[in-house]
């Protein structure tokens, strides 16, 4: 069925357009299906190998084509192969899924996605099955696939949790699990004003709309690469989700407090309160110490750098890096499942497990527990996710209240989403924002 590969031939496929926009897009799906990679990694580390913004934008296009409709796609190639892949066979796999977005959810013109997709496989050292790829192609033209319905895409554990979790509102959720999520962007106040920067875009040509939900906030109408954008380089903007440029105004601190960023990576959050507020005495960490360059690229590009301090700890361990001054404010931004986040990410559903939950739900109790204690009588903690599962987020609140006596939820305005016990909890797509879980925690005198 499927030969040896010989070694790609990424030079011919240079020559020939749009063949290594093919070929790339094949080479992250097989990393991402066939070897449980991230997919933004993947992508951060293949986009800049196109030097075309279009040939980019298509690229990330099949990609998340592909990752949506897999389940169907594969069980289109159960069908269709006499001999299902091996192991071996992961680039030729993500290229037969790129091949199938092209023509199924991109509805790309079938000549140039046939012709472009199949001299990718030569491209790619796989001669030998270019036949293959070409008459499985031609027979998804001919028969189809089956419309697209969102379910599809869940593994059925999370699917019947979200249904638990959000009755009323499930099939809104997994209806904005296929849509592509809009670009937002956060101005950067010690640069430019919200106004200031709309009037840039205006000059740019690039049509944008401030949110009334977030002072800092501007949603693109089409989005555009980021070295597009006027002043990017620069620190002007930034791109961040509308739900989480919310969390400074949850957060709110005093001017020139002493902030805890606890799981800080890749340093958005760390940067837009800076950016609000450069007397902020703030402290990053991350437990992984290769994420810490993440951390400084931002801070250097938005300018912020110098009114922070970066660690590398595990902030549940305070004994290891805490210095005895309790925090005015601490961000608990916790690992979560990212559930909330399908659409801008849809390999979550393809990479996270049932048992996941069980681990995410005991280190974000021992992060509330430990960062509690670095608090100091009076201040806030704010406990974020990026999920929409209650395990969490509101019954994982709802726990810590009834183990700490110190402890009282300060509920948050409407704007932050539903209401859930004082929490609030923003769903996919609502309000064009990413769903997100913030909880306001007081610790009493």
């Amino acid at each position: 069925m499927a030969g040896t590969a010989t070694g790609p031939r990424d030079g011919g496929a240079a020559r020939v357009p749009g063949v290594q926009t093919r070929m790339l897009a094949a080479k992250v799906l097989a990393a991402v299906v066939g070897r449980g990679r991230s997919l933004k990694a993947e992508l951060a580390a293949t986009l800049p190998k196109l030097a075309d913004s279009r040939d980019r934008a298509l690229l990330e296009a099949i990609c998340f084509a592909a990752l949506r409709r897999r389940n169907v796609y594969e069980q289109a190639l159960q069908r269709w192969l006499q001999k299902p892949l091996g192991s071996r066979d992961a680039d030729l796999m993500g290229l037969l899924l790129a091949g199938f977005a092209q023509l199924d959810a991109l509805a790309l013109p079938a000549h140039a996605a046939l012709s472009a997709t199949v001299e990718a496989a030569r491209a790619l050292g796989r001669e030998r099955q270019a036949g293959l790829v070409n008459a499985v192609l031609r027979r998804a033209q001919r028969e189809g696939f089956p419309p697209a319905r969102a379910e599809d895409a869940w593994p059925q554990w999370l699917l019947r949790q979200v249904r638990q979790d959000w009755p009323q509102q499930a099939d809104d959720v997994l209806a904005a699990s296929l849509q592509p999520a809009p670009l937002w962007l956060r101005v950067n106040r010690q640069r430019y004003s919200r106004d200031a920067y709309l009037q840039l875009l205006r000059e740019a040509d690039i049509a944008a709309e401030a949110s009334p939900l977030a002072a800092d906030a501007i949603r693109l109408q089409v989005p555009v690469a980021v070295n597009g954008l006027p002043g990017f380089a620069q620190g002007a903007v930034s791109v961040q989700d509308l739900s989480a440029q919310q969390v400074a105004d949850a957060l709110a601190p005093a001017a020139g407090a002493h902030v805890l960023d606890a799981c800080a990576a890749p340093g958005g959050k760390s940067a837009h309160l800076l950016e609000r507020d450069p007397t902020l005495r703030l402290l990053a960490l991350d437990v992984d110490a290769r994420r810490l360059q993440r951390i400084g690229e931002t801070f250097a590009r938005t300018g912020v750098g110098a009114h922070a301090r970066v660690q590398a700890a595990d902030a549940a361990d305070t004994a290891a890096w805490w210095d005895g001054e309790p925090f005015d404010t601490v961000l608990l931004d916790a690992p979560c499942s990212a559930t909330g986040i399908v659409r801008r990410q849809p390999d979550v559903l393809l990479h996270r497990r049932a048992a996941d939950i069980d681990a995410l739900v005991a280190l974000q109790a021992r992060l509330l527990d430990a960062l509690w204690q670095v608090l100091r009588p009076g201040g806030v903690l704010l406990y974020s996710t990026c999920s929409i599962l209650r395990r969490e987020n509101q019954q994982q609140v709802a726990a810590f209240l009834a183990r700490t006596p110190d402890a009282r939820i300060d509920a948050l305005p409407e704007a932050f989403g539903h209401d859930d016990a004082g929490s609030r909890q923003r769903l996919p797509g609502e309000q064009d924002g990413d769903g997100f879980f913030q909880a306001r925690l007081l610790k009493r005198h």
